[in-house]
């Protein structure tokens, strides 16, 4: 198999088709998902605790959002179990991902996986906060998460055409091709810098060709 092709594939993770196709979700889905409950979630709570008091939640929501990815990132879709039980979990979260990472349909959450962790996590800021400071701070971490995967999603499979949007694409295909144990932060990198984690530039030009070749790949 050609390696743009290898890059690009999508295995199954199930043998039962209609669970399968549970893995696999097309990138539109989540802000028609998640954009009416977050559009709700933060006009309801502003009219409830007032604008000041809504920007302070919605900051620390959104802050919060951002250390959430780079720990999961980091703790969770990194943990890697040699064999067993715990080594298919891995693939299936995101072992899959790094073997196939311009897998189109693989690049943002899928619902059976996303809802039921959003309805953890609210929750949670629900019994911390009370209901009326969790529709701002949770609809805040809401955006936050939408903003990553519609990040995530646009870094593998488009080409950026801002100086932030290269950069942002530069430091994940580092990670994805030249050191998985470094840059965890894909929406928010700075955590890479305050955790030591920043991915480093490499001259050895053969450590690059992976990145250019996905880079290639993506503009195919």
């Amino acid at each position: 198999m050609a390696r743009s092709d290898e890059l690009k594939a999508s295995p199954p993770m199930f043998e039962s088709r209609l669970l399968d196709r549970f893995t696999r979700v097309h990138p539109a889905v989540p802000p028609l998902l998640f954009g009416p409950v977050i559009t709700y979630m933060l006009i309801e709570g502003v009219d409830r605790v007032g604008a000041l008091n809504a920007l302070g939640l919605a900051v620390g929501g959104y802050v919060f959002w951002t250390l959430f990815e780079y720990w999961l990132h980091r703790i969770v879709f990194h943990f890697e179990p040699e064999n067993g039980v715990g080594a298919r979990l891995h693939w299936m979260i995101h072992g899959v991902h790094h073997d196939h990472p311009n897998d189109p349909l693989r690049l943002v959450m899928p619902p059976s996986v996303s809802v039921p962790l959003a309805l953890l996590v609210l929750w949670g800021f629900w019994a911390a906060m009370g209901y009326d400071a969790m529709l701002v701070f949770g609809g805040a971490f809401l955006t936050g998460y939408l903003a990553y995967d519609m990040l995530h999603y646009h870094v593998h499979h488009h080409t950026p055409r801002t100086a932030v949007g290269r950069r942002l694409r530069e430091l994940h295909m580092r990670h994805h091709f030249q050191d998985d144990d470094r840059g965890f932060g894909i929406s928010a990198p700075y955590w890479d810098t305050v955790f030591r984690t920043a991915p480093r530039r490499s001259g050895n030009r053969a450590a690059a060709e992976p990145a250019q070749t996905v880079n290639e790949t993506v503009r195919s």
